[in-house]
């Protein structure tokens, strides 16, 4: 769980970046959660973009992508969210992200 200070710190870093992955109208599926499970060890934080013909909004998506792949949903605005996730992978220790 994020304090409201980490969770103000990550939208300002949030708002810097493209989302990475789209959430269409398919469901998320197995593989997809995959993916975005390896993009958050790999980076921590990233923007997921919800498209308008999606079955979910942007809530709903934020809400089951969180819980699958273990990760903190840090704030969503219109069609976009933002997950966060602090890595367990040693070699990625060194560029993490570190919470005030």
């Amino acid at each position: 769980m994020l304090t409201s200070k980490q969770r103000a710190f990550l939208k300002n870093l949030g708002a810097k970046i493209q989302p990475i992955f789209q959430i269409g109208k398919n469901e998320i599926s197995d593989n997809m959660v995959k993916q975005i499970s390896d993009a958050l060890t790999a980076h921590e934080l990233i923007k997921i973009s919800v498209l308008e013909n999606s079955q979910y909004t942007s809530r709903e998506a934020a809400d089951i992508t969180a819980e699958k792949t273990g990760a903190d949903v840090v704030l969503v605005v219109g069609n976009r969210f933002i997950l966060y996730r602090e890595t367990q992978d040693k070699k990625r220790r060194e560029k993490r992200i570190i919470l005030p």
